[in-house]
């Protein structure tokens, strides 16, 4: 099945954290890296007293399960030493974000696909853009359509090394 994920990190060199992660994801045997989004410096979300984050954009192959998913992502994110404590929104050594699996529509107390607040972030349309523009987010629109929506103004590409 194909998914999609969201990476972001603003701690001890952020491009050398998704690249991590993306390495990790790649050695998983039950998944494979299909694309990957560049790289791209974003202004803080939410809670915006701190650094800028790098986000990125993964699609996946997978034969797991959305919530076995959630648990290896998570396990990926414990491994490189992300720490669930904190305020919301804060600096992250770490996030990979289950965005979307195929066309589901999934509910649960520990996940919800898609996710639930990424049609208000330009930090993930933005780099799903890249890989699809007239992707379809089930009950939200297509990513073009959504991206049109919000302020970009603050996300820059980044080029060369790390750019994904």
């Amino acid at each position: 099945m194909k998914a999609w994920l969201g990476l972001g990190s603003n701690l001890q060199q952020p491009v050398a954290q998704l690249e991590e992660a993306l390495s990790r994801l790649a050695a998983i045997d039950q998944i494979e890296l299909l694309a990957t989004s560049s790289f791209y410096r974003t202004p803080p979300w939410g809670d915006e007293q701190q650094g800028d984050f790098i986000n990125a954009v993964a699609q996946i192959e997978t034969s797991l399960d959305p919530v076995p998913l959630l648990r290896v992502l998570q396990s990926i994110e414990n491994l490189m030493g992300r720490q669930r404590t904190g305020r919301r929104w804060g600096p992250r050594l770490i996030d990979i974000d289950l965005l979307l699996y195929s066309d589901l529509q999934y509910r649960s107390d520990d996940l919800e696909i898609p996710h639930p607040r990424m049609h208000e972030r330009a930090f993930v349309l933005v780099p799903l853009c890249e890989l699809d523009k007239t992707m379809e987010i089930p009950t939200l629109g297509s990513v073009d359509q959504l991206l049109q929506k919000l302020d970009c103004s603050g996300i820059r590409r980044l080029t060369g090394e790390g750019q994904g």
